[in-house]
């Protein structure tokens, strides 16, 4: 009897280590990599990487720097470096060549188009717009850098501001990149009823906003924004141009 006892406690035993082991040789292995960010903002990235993650998978970003440190299995730590290098890139240089272009139902005096009247993109203008005349009004460069924010100011007395914020995508077989524009009109702000004077003196009205994608080295006309009830409309074109 006692015999039997102790054979059915041993055969407990052993089924309970043999369940321990395979528990330990089901559960993963698991890899573990501190990354630090150099260019992009961890914001730009995390949602991207969340997406390679397993259910044992985590990711804990520093709330202070730029640091990543990534938990998972040796497969989606791999993938997850992977995408960081892809998108952890120094940001590269976009110049801009801005044209602003002022187009007219009628003549205007003392103006000339000696200089844009040959230009392909002009003559295509004429064919698809409702106006007469066009006349180079003010031409600028920028210098801009991948993800963020330059503005120019332009114009003949200088009302114009035009801001752009390129993003540089690589394709595999070309370079292009996605534009966010915006060009206002700088006028002097009105009081309010009473007030002595304004904390600004000056105010902006949005006269263009777009958002588009070219290739680098290509001409776009990004828009036109008619003024005096629609007998001129000034247009603005762009030239980008990718520098590594």
């Amino acid at each position: 009897m006692k015999k039997a006892l102790w054979i059915s406690a041993l055969l407990a035993f052993s089924l309970v280590l043999t369940g321990a082991g395979f528990g330990q040789e089901n559960k993963p292995k698991m890899r573990q990599e501190i990354v630090k960010l150099k260019y992009i903002d961890k914001e730009e990235i995390l949602n991207v990487l969340y997406t390679f993650l397993s259910n044992a998978g985590k990711i804990s970003p520093s709330p202070r720097s730029g640091l990543l440190t990534v938990s998972d299995t040796p497969e989606n730590v791999e993938k997850i470096l992977e995408v960081i290098r892809q998108l952890d890139v120094k940001p590269v240089d976009i110049q801009f060549t801005i044209q602003l272009i002022l187009a007219s139902a009628k003549d205007e005096p003392g103006k000339s188009d000696e200089m844009i009247k040959d230009d392909p993109l002009i003559k295509e203008l004429r064919s698809l717009l409702n106006f007469k005349s066009f006349y180079p009004l003010d031409s600028a460069f920028i210098r801009a850098l991948d993800r963020e924010f330059s503005e120019v100011t332009m114009g003949r007395e200088a009302e114009l501001r035009l801001a752009l914020r390129p993003k540089y995508i690589k394709e595999e077989k070309e370079d292009l990149i996605q534009v966010e524009a915006r060009l206002q009109k700088i006028i002097p702000a009105v009081p309010a009823p009473g007030a002595t004077q304004t904390q600004n003196p000056y105010t902006s009205i949005a006269l263009l906003t777009s958002n588009f994608t070219m290739k680098s080295g290509e001409k776009t006309v990004v828009g036109v924004s008619k003024l005096d009830g629609g007998d001129k409309g000034l247009i603005l074109i762009i030239t980008g141009k990718i520098f590594r």
